[in-house]
């Protein structure tokens, strides 16, 4: 089972944290359900940039990003070459995953209140 290594983050995961999950899952869900709150604001419709990962290690075995991906990482904090919306980017079968998550988001919804 394939594992993703989640480097800590101050608010989110402090100690960092090693899932293992299933392949095909997205890293949203999978993050969602190790009880690592990442942001995610549209409700994993790829409407929003508030679950944005930089993929640290494995990047180069996930499917390519669709266009709507595409133009909303255009938008996101502290964009990287790796970088992908944790709701989009699926879990590979044979390979293990290194995500960071991004110290901010942009999130319109949470700046307004």
């Amino acid at each position: 089972m394939p594992q993703i290594v989640v480097l800590p983050h101050v608010e989110l995961c402090p100690e960092g944290a090693v899932l293992e999950v299933e392949a095909g899952t997205t890293v949203c869900d999978a993050l969602l359900a190790n009880h690592i709150e990442i942001e995610h604001a549209c409700e994993k419709s790829c409407a929003c940039t508030t679950c944005h990962v930089i993929v640290r290690e494995g990047f180069n075995a996930l499917k390519d990003a669709e266009d709507d991906e595409e133009d909303l990482l255009d938008k996101a904090w502290g964009l990287e070459p790796t970088s992908r919306l944790s709701c989009q980017a699926r879990v590979p079968a044979d390979t293990d995953l290194v995500v960071e998550i991004p110290k901010y988001s942009i999130n319109h919804a949470k700046e307004n209140h």
